[in-house]
């Protein structure tokens, strides 16, 4: 291989543990049938195979805060109630009556001591227990011996985030993230809560939505606006499992930027983000990400928040962490994006995209939400109120900003020549590792 996806020197010099690369992992070079885009009978296989049998991010822990919290969680032809017991623990169990096959909620979120069927009013504790048959004595003894209950699933919580497993047989969730987990660990996402959340429904294969976030090769040609701001020469880091992290430079051009060395716009508001005056730095667009590590620190110390522990690299770039099979977490110590691509309940060619922005916030001069979080001035930020989420339907505009909005635009294109018979499969190089690395994963899963 001539090209090595970690030899960027995106952590000269560094040797903080975060920033160690993992061992390469070489995934060959195949070219896969494009039919993984388009066939139901694919699509039906990652299901079963896939979905319901490994871990799910559900929703993040700050959304369950006491004892009968809930959240709904809908991903394919399920849905699930995401619970706080009144032991503390979270549970979950499918949004379905065992009487009539009702959904049970079909709001958002709520708290309650209980859930009543609105059909014939079955009541369920939180632990998914029947508390109540309408009119039991008019059952004979050998239905209701059938089993009254919810059926509940897997739900294990691990850096701030509630997951969960429609499989009894899945390996414990820390042994699953175990390769990440330490680092994820690092942002504190439990001190974090929802200040935006939004679902779109796109006109592609939720595959094509992995491909498209696990990588920054596009940027300069999807993203033109970015090419100042954010930088292409990443690392990356492939892990079992299916799971890959990845650095993206920011407050540095993309090597695709005539200019390398004049501090533009984008890069002048990162500094001001910071603490830095961009009117009065002297360095060159190559420095400017150093001197916006180092004014965190120095701000950071000053308002008491402690950003010891974090690496220089943690403190300016996005790391992007993949988690198989639909997720993706972009991180920050201000806050993180929880991205989920959840594939549509019946076709292939449908995906819902979700995302979660979470927010640390700390009432301290100086401090406050970085303008690249795209947050509007009517965002409440201190936590205090709950963001209702956002849907946008299919053929919607889906008003997340920019960027966002041009990845919409595109995927339903690449999708349509995905069905193609003059296309054969992608070619993907090695600043698309993540994406093979996924798609390795996913076959296996699909083999067993």
């Amino acid at each position: 291989m001539n090209y090595d996806p970690r030899s960027w020197a995106v952590h000269k010099g560094s040797d903080h543990p975060f920033d160690q690369a993992a061992p390469a992992i070489d995934n060959g070079a195949d070219r896969l049938d494009p039919v993984r885009y388009t066939s139901k009978a694919f699509f039906d296989a990652e299901f079963d195979k896939v979905f319901a049998k490994t871990w799910l991010l559900a929703a993040p822990s700050s959304d369950l805060p006491e004892p009968g919290d809930w959240v709904k969680h809908d991903i394919g032809p399920e849905s699930f109630i995401i619970v706080r017991g009144e032991d503390g623990k979270v549970h979950a169990h499918y949004n379905v009556c065992p009487h009539r096959g009702s959904r049970l909620v079909t709001t958002e979120m709520g708290s309650q001591d209980s859930f009543t069927c609105p059909f014939h009013s079955w009541r369920f504790g939180l632990d998914g227990k029947n508390e109540k048959v309408t009119d039991a004595d008019t059952f004979q003894p050998g239905v209701l011996c059938h089993g009254t209950d919810l059926t509940s699933v897997r739900a294990e919580e691990a850096a701030g985030m509630v997951f969960i497993s429609m499989s009894d047989e899945v390996m414990p969730l820390a042994e699953f993230l175990a390769p990440i987990l330490p680092m994820l660990e690092t942002y504190a996402i439990d001190k974090m809560h929802v200040v935006q959340h939004r679902r779109s429904d796109w006109a592609a294969n939720w595959k094509g939505g992995i491909d498209a976030f696990y990588e920054s090769y596009h940027l300069h040609a999807i993203h033109p606006q970015t090419m100042g701001v954010i930088d292409d020469r990443t690392h990356i880091d492939l892990f079992e499992n299916g799971l890959s992290r990845q650095f993206v430079p920011m407050a540095q051009p993309n090597s695709h930027f005539p200019d390398q060395e004049g501090i533009n716009p984008g890069i002048a508001m990162l500094l001001a983000d910071a603490g830095v005056d961009p009117d009065s730095f002297t360095g060159t667009a190559m420095e400017s990400r150093a001197a916006v590590s180092q004014a965190k620190r120095d701000r950071a110390e000053k308002i008491g928040l402690d950003y010891s522990h974090f690496s220089d690299a943690q403190l300016t770039d996005a790391t992007i962490f993949g988690i198989f099979p639909h997720m993706q977490i972009g991180c920050h110590p201000e806050a993180v994006f929880l991205h989920r691509f959840k594939p549509h309940e019946s076709d292939p060619e449908q995906f819902t995209y979700e995302t979660t922005i979470m927010y640390r916030h700390v009432d301290a001069p100086g401090y406050g939400a970085p303008g690249w979080m795209g947050l509007g001035d009517e965002v409440d930020v201190t936590g205090a109120t709950r963001p209702e989420v956002v849907h946008t339907v299919l053929g919607e505009p889906p008003g997340m900003g920019e960027v966002l909005d041009q990845d919409s635009d595109l995927l339903p294109i690449v999708q349509k020549g995905a069905r193609s018979r003059g296309f054969n499969g992608p070619l993907w190089c090695e600043q698309e590792a993540r994406l093979r690395h996924f798609h390795v994963e996913l076959d296996r899963w699909l083999a067993k």
